[in-house]
């Protein structure tokens, strides 16, 4: 009979593999149905150049969004 940690350890082996397994057994499934897919590239209008100054920050509306949200 092995000892209490042998059988512990075992077990636990034994899970990690099946766990292991589960999880290639998902991404096999979701490769196969056709659910991944490339992303397409679309051709996006040219944008408003922000505002840059000598040290390269720029302050684009994301940024000033941030800023709105963030006061105090």
């Amino acid at each position: 009979m092995k000892p209490a940690s042998e059988q512990v350890l075992s077990r636990r082996k034994a899970l990690a593999g099946a766990g292991a397994v589960g999880a290639v057994a998902a991404v096999a499934a979701v490769a196969s149905s056709g659910l991944v897919t490339a992303p397409q590239q679309t051709a996006a209008a040219p944008a408003e150049q922000p505002q840059q100054d000598e040290s390269g920050y720029r302050l684009t509306e994301h940024i000033k969004r941030y800023y709105s949200t963030a006061r105090v």
